[in-house]
């Protein structure tokens, strides 16, 4: 069974929707239909916060109001922005995650943040701006799924469910450090769900 998308709406410390920088930047990404208002949110997060290992980029932010006011972020603090965006345009949407392997072959293994929004033509349909890179390719087709990353590999999986606010793990990580490469090395994992 499906989620309550009304469930999906409200906002948090870390989702914070009232922030006036995210309240203006969702004013600007609003269009005539909830399918494109979304993927104007996506694409602005996919493509205009720089993800922070990619470019080796401080601060570590967390909060969605801080990835918009620094331009940059992990998977998970991108989500962030990209929920609190959406929900500050009307728009339910949650958190998603998987569980990758580091290297592509097995353990070690991260936890990957992503969204879900619902689209009243499609229902719950998962999106991920980590950013696009020549290895990866996110993009917004609904009702097909486009994700940054498969699962492929003995271990990795897609946690069951959406989030309405943000793992403890994740939270704990990025507000633990202050530099993108403490971050790197100590991402956050779970191998158990719950």
């Amino acid at each position: 069974m499906e989620p309550d998308p009304r469930q999906f709406v409200g906002k948090c410390d870390v989702i914070d929707t009232d922030a006036v920088n995210v309240a203006d930047q969702a004013k600007r990404l609003v269009c005539d239909s909830d399918e494109q208002t979304a993927r104007n949110c996506f694409e602005f997060v996919r493509d205009t916060i720089k993800h922070s290992a990619d470019h080796r980029q401080n601060p570590v932010t967390c909060r969605a109001s801080d990835v918009l006011q620094h331009k940059t972020g992990y998977c998970y603090a991108k989500s962030h922005l990209l929920c609190a965006l959406l929900r500050a345009s009307g728009i339910p949407a949650g958190l998603c995650y998987q569980r990758l392997s580091l290297d592509g072959h097995g353990p070690p293994f991260c936890l990957h943040g992503l969204n879900a929004v619902y689209l009243s033509e499609y229902g719950w349909y998962r999106i991920d701006a980590r950013g696009n890179r020549s290895d990866v390719d996110a993009q917004f087709t609904p009702p097909i799924e486009k994700l940054a990353f498969p699962i492929t590999v003995d271990g990795e999986r897609d946690l069951i469910g959406i989030w309405e606010f943000p793992h403890s793990a994740v939270t704990e990580c990025l507000f633990r450090y202050d530099h993108w490469s403490d971050v790197n090395e100590n991402l956050p994992d779970i191998e158990r769900e719950g």
